[in-house]
């Protein structure tokens, strides 16, 4: 017999547990400390050490279950789980919102969104408000009993708030943070790392030991009652009230709106919002508000007619490379381009991509006609990731790079540069490298002269109004007006931004010339160090690699270019045109982590654009460089970080992932 004192005792701490489980999980409420809680869970065990006859399924200590399973057994559902129609556009959605009210004779609903979880589907069965089921959704009508391992998921109650009979579904899911941790785990181990947190949570749910799953601090949001012995409200927005008032997490962005637009302005909100919540979202769902509506509307073959996906754009498509054209940059480097049968990727057509260079082509053997998998995050330049070879038939013959490219100077020849993969032209100052470098010259980072795009850049040196920089300075009203797409007022408007170009910032000045190796923020840093263009045109290349973020190389490249007559007569007639100024010296701040450091920014960051990265670093007191050298403090590495991050690790510079930078930043 077990004392009555501790049968109470044994009860309380049952209760308090597993109303703080609620107060985190559901309601987002830390009363007690986790190290509190661990506490009370640890005196509870310690009761049923001494007494096991006090121990029942749903105690709390009974999240993390025992023996591994032989195997799964299956599970025929009560209730069929169905699928969503999916829609990828303003305008399918508005096609769905049309069949709705016509099916509904006229009548129109009001809609809940509901952000889609990418995770793995879970259907729990409640008896009398104790956890008795919990399956995957399988084919629809049968699936897979993972009782032992989502009972070990804090957020899952084992008993419910009162003695419900219900069937919930919802959606098992693993934050981005808690995928870091097992995958560097898993790679200490030799094991092969997770490819997303949805993989992740998938495998933990679907392992036979549940103590694999409880290690994994896995997640629930429940969205749908399924069945109820209770009166289930009338809408879905109460249904997620309820569903909360039974101790059940429910995602707290769901939202009630009155007509499509409501739903197409939720939609692009979060399409902008998603990757920075920490879980994985793929598109919002919507359904009808009113059940007395659902009801009418009823079911399809497939799934529900009152509900429906609305799908964040892509950011993973194929399409067909048609061929492999190149591209001749300013300074005279060879781009391989794919070009291919356009498609929609992350909310844009997309008909190009970057194939980086000729190493690329050959690591993933891309021929013309491949079939391939095409990848662009947010703003990221798309690119080819992988040639699904099932596609390829005899008529793709490998591919060859050329001697030669037409767009060079002189006869076309290209070779490739000593000790890097890039190619480039033997003879550099064809056409195509020369509109290149003015597009660069009078770009935002540089002269920042309005209105001077690519087309009317290619249009001034085909016409021969302009051969060199200064000659955009000598430019009249009256020498662009026969150009195409120019009238009286759109030509007074470019001489009028050209004037307006000419008092510069000696560091946007030397971001313009295009100097090899110097990009903008070595071109602030040489200003910030020399003040002046006489200055810097007098330096050595001992002096350029003693400023911090300018190594050997670049030095080298700087010296050459002053040692060219032809760039100093360049020079000479750009400042007769222009008036140079010294940058204004910034407040520099003294206290902070990255105060007198200089630091290196690579890959795609997701909580900010990389140019308000430079800038927080900047105000910070740091310095931001484009090269990783000896010298470097810190490298932030995003997403799709590239060579310069194996440069970090080959230095042994410090890499800053980007929640962590979140952190230094305040």
């Amino acid at each position: 017999m077990v004392p009555k004192a501790k049968r109470d005792r044994y009860a309380k701490l049952v209760e308090a547990i597993e109303r703080y489980r609620y107060e985190y999980h559901v309601l987002d409420r830390e009363s007690i400390s986790q190290a509190a809680l661990d506490s009370l869970k640890h005196e509870l065990s310690e009761l049923e050490r001494e007494y096991p006859e006090l121990i029942t399924p749903n105690s709390p200590s009974q999240r993390v279950a025992g023996e591994p399973l032989p195997q799964f057994k299956k599970v025929r559902h009560e209730v069929p789980q169905w699928s969503f129609a999916d829609a990828f556009s303003a305008e399918e959605m508005n096609d769905f919102d049309t069949r709705v009210t016509r099916f509904l004779s006229g009548t129109k609903p009001s809609y809940v969104c509901e952000l889609k979880i990418d995770g793995l589907k879970v259907v729990l069965t409640y008896e009398k408000g104790s956890l008795l089921r919990a399956a995957t959704r399988g084919n629809g009508e049968v699936g897979e009993d993972v009782t032992h391992n989502v009972r070990t998921i804090e957020s899952v109650p084992l008993t419910l708030t009162r003695a419900v009979d219900c069937i919930v579904e919802g959606e098992i899911w693993m934050s981005e943070k808690e995928l870091e941790r097992i995958n560097k785990e898993r790679t200490k181990e030799g094991e092969e790392a997770f490819m997303n947190p949805r993989n992740a949570a998938a495998g933990s749910i679907r392992q036979l030991d549940p103590k694999v799953a409880a290690a994994r601090k896995l997640d629930t949001f429940i969205y749908d009652v399924a069945r109820t012995s209770e009166t289930l409200p009338t809408t879905q927005a109460e249904e997620l009230a309820y569903l909360r008032e039974l101790g059940f997490k429910v995602n707290p962005h769901f939202k009630h709106v009155p007509d499509m637009d409501g739903v197409i302005a939720y939609w692009e909100t979060w399409k902008e919002k998603a990757r920075s919540q920490g879980y994985w979202l793929d598109g919002v769902v919507v359904k009808v508000n009113e059940h007395a509506l659902q009801e009418r509307l009823g079911y399809t073959g497939k799934g529900p007619r009152y509900a429906i996906a609305f799908k964040f754009p892509a950011e993973q498509v194929t399409t067909i490379v048609e061929r492999i054209t190149f591209q001749v940059g300013r300074t005279g480097v060879i781009t391989p381009v794919a070009e291919m049968k356009p498609v929609r990727v992350a909310g844009t057509i997309v008909s190009r991509a970057t194939l980086h260079n000729e190493d690329e082509i050959r690591r993933l053997d891309l021929r013309e006609g491949d079939t391939v998998i095409l990848e662009k995050a947010g703003d990221v330049i798309p690119h080819v990731v992988q040639v699904l070879l099932e596609f390829r038939t005899a008529k793709q013959k490998p591919f060859k790079w050329p001697t030669h490219i037409p767009d060079c100077g002189g006869d076309g020849r290209i070779e490739r540069i000593e000790g890097e993969v890039a190619w480039r032209c033997v003879v550099p100052g064809s056409f195509s490298q020369k509109a290149r470098a003015f597009q660069h010259f009078v770009s935002r980072r540089a002269l920042d002269i309005d209105g001077l795009g690519e087309k009317i850049v290619e249009q001034l040196l085909a016409e021969g109004l302009v051969s060199h920089f200064d000659d955009l300075f000598t430019l009249k009203e009256g020498d662009v007006l026969g150009l195409e797409g120019f009238a009286e007022l759109s030509a007074k408007n470019l001489i009028e931004a050209i004037d307006k170009a000419r008092k510069v910032p000696l560091s946007r000045l030397l971001t313009g010339l295009g100097i090899p190796q110097v990009g903008e923020e070595t071109a602030h840093d040489l200003s910030q160090h020399f003040g002046t263009l006489a200055k810097l045109q007098k330096a050595t290349e001992v002096e350029l690699s003693d400023i911090k973020g300018v190594g050997a190389k670049i030095a080298k490249s700087i010296v050459l270019y002053f040692a060219d007559k032809e760039n100093m007569r360049l020079l000479e007639r750009l400042s007769n045109e222009l008036t140079i100024t010294k940058d204004a010296i910034p407040v520099r701040v003294t206290n902070s982590f990255f105060s007198g450091k200089t630091f290196v920014l690579t890959g795609t960051l997701r909580s900010m654009s990389r140019d308000e990265a430079k800038e927080r670093i900047k105000a910070k007191g740091g310095d931001v460089s484009s090269a990783v050298s000896s010298k470097t403090d810190g490298v932030v590495a995003g997403e799709e970080a590239g060579s310069k991050l194996d440069k970090a690790r080959e230095l042994g510079v410090r890499v800053i992932e980007e929640d962590e930078f979140v952190r230094l930043l305040g």
